[in-house]
Order: C-alpha cells, then structure tokens, then sequence
C-alpha cells in the first residue's frame, strides 16, 4: 500500500472563508499549501456563508469533536417576505407574502427560538436519509419529511432592521444548528415567510474569524515557512477541558494507549470529567479522569 505523501504537521489554520467555495475546497487547499499529509475541518459552512472554518491539521484532527461541539455565533440576515427551495438566497423562491412584522413582533418571536429547541434541518442540507444526503434527493425533486433534532440555542438576538424587509440577527448556539432552519421558521411564525439572506460565523468556540487567513493570503504564502507560522497548538482544540499532567511513568503508559497517573493542574477536576494531558508542554492523551489517572480515548503522537 503507497504511503499518503505529504509532511507530518499538527495545528489548526484558521481561515475566513469567502462566499462561492465549498468547506471541502478551502481544506484541500489549505492541505496544499502546507503540503500536509491529513487535514479536516470542525463544522461545515454553505458555500454562499462566510466566516471561520476551523481546518485542522495532523493530530490536530483528533481535536476536532470537542471543536465541532463548542459553541458558534452567527451572524445573519433574514430576508422577509419569500420562502425559496433551499432557505437561502440561492434557491428558487416558493411564496411569497405582503406582511411584514414590526420590530417588537419579530423580537418576541425570537424567543421561542432559544434554550433547547427542536429543529427541522432544510431539504438542502447534508443529513443522510436512508443512506443518501438530503441535498442529492433534494435536487432529484424528492420531498423529504426530515426528523427534528434537538439543539441548544444560548441566545437570538436582533441586531438592526435594515429595511422593512431585512432584519440582522446573531445567534449563539451549540452543535448541529441550521441557521437557514432558523430564517424559514422564524418567517413561518411571524406570517411573512423568509429566507437567510447572507450568513457569517464570527466565532467557533475558541476561533475568531477576525483572526482567520484569507484564500488570498493561503495562495500567497503557499508552502513558506510564513504559513508555517500561522498554524495555532493542537491544544486549543481542547479549550473547553480541564487540563492534567502527566507523571514520568504516566506518560510512558499514555504513549501506549493505557491509563496513565496525572497530576491535577489549575483546572478543576471531578471523578469521571473528560480532561486531556500533557507532558513536558506536549499534549498527550485525551480521556476520562479517574482516581487519578486517565483513561485515554485518544492519544497524541507529536
């Protein structure tokens, strides 16, 4: 079997992704530009949003669950007055209405909107259905009854309205969320329709967008130790656990996939937490706390 080419390197790049491109793209160009034998990304974006894609690198990918699990704020336009195919601005609009909610009305809808909601993802959108994306059945013409699915929304909230047709709101919310879910039933309770007009994460857990490279920027610094530089530590990916070390011992045993003594740092740490660990300024191993030691559900080899 040929060995996958490329260098063993390990760190998240952050990118503002433009409008036109897809997640999949920006990872492989990225994997280009550093010549980087394995990348992912933590939380796909449409191709018409912008904002943070978080790409990860090497070991890096071994993070990207606890990034994909943090929370994200997105900032979005909500166009009223028409529901389209795909909820967004790309698709074909379906309806139409002449309504149009005050600015109070709209601010009470969103309420129902936050804490632990249900949510109907779009017809255009990657969930699988019988072992098929939605999106593929979607454009054959297929109607699909897709299942809610929970999510946790920390708050909606409205920014401006721009006219009496477009609103910008920011949303703070967990893992799974569909903005475009959002707009479509936003404009469903409120009796005017709508659809996102544009959409931008400003911030995937620890990762601004504000901090993120450009496409640009990638191609201009392709394969020079500048973008080298631009690559953040492994461990921010782990930004939401506790932090332990590891004994001497306990690193030789982490190493190898088994528990390993720890030492409990300035974090606090409860029988039982997730936590990950490091040794001499390296992080090691990622798993449970337990009298003591870790338990390892991944280990670092850096």
């Amino acid at each position: 079997m040929a060995r996958k080419k490329g260098r063993d390197i390990s760190g998240w790049l952050i990118v503002d992704k433009p409008a036109g491109v897809t997640s999949t793209s920006v990872v492989n160009k990225v994997r280009w530009a550093l010549d980087a034998k394995k990348a992912g990304h933590a939380g796909t974006l449409d191709p018409a949003a912008t904002g943070v894609l978080a790409v990860a690198l090497g070991e890096a990918t071994k993070t990207v669950p606890f990034i994909t699990d943090a929370l994200k704020c997105y900032r979005f336009v909500v166009q009223l007055g028409a529901s389209t195919k795909t909820d967004d601005a790309e698709g074909e609009v379906i309806a139409t209405s002449d309504a149009r909610p005050s600015d109070d009305e709209i601010r009470t809808a969103l309420h129902a909107f936050e804490g632990d909601i249900e949510q109907v993802p779009p017809q255009f959108s990657a969930v699988k259905v019988d072992g098929e994306r939605a999106y593929a059945l979607a454009r054959a013409g297929e109607e699909m009854d897709l299942a809610a699915r929970p999510l946790f929304v920390e708050s909606l909230v409205m920014i401006a309205r721009l006219d009496a047709d477009q609103v910008e709101l920011e949303m703070v919310c967990g893992k799974g969320g569909y903005v475009r879910s959002i707009a479509r039933d936003l404009g469903q309770n409120l009796g005017c329709l709508g659809h996102v007009a544009w959409l931008r994460r400003e911030w995937s857990g620890p990762f601004e967008a504000s901090d993120g490279i450009s496409l640009d920027q990638i191609d201009a610094l392709a394969k020079t130790p500048e973008l080298d530089a631009k690559l953040l530590p492994l461990e921010l990916g782990l930004d939401d656990l506790p932090q332990l070390k590891a004994t001497p011992e306990g690193a030789v045993r982490l190493k190898n996939g088994n528990p390993g003594m720890v030492i409990p740092g300035a974090d606090a740490v409860e029988w039982g937490d997730e936590a990950w660990v490091s040794f001499e300024g390296k992080p090691l191993a990622v798993g449970v706390y337990k009298s003591g030691e870790l338990h390892p559900s991944r280990v670092f080899n850096l």
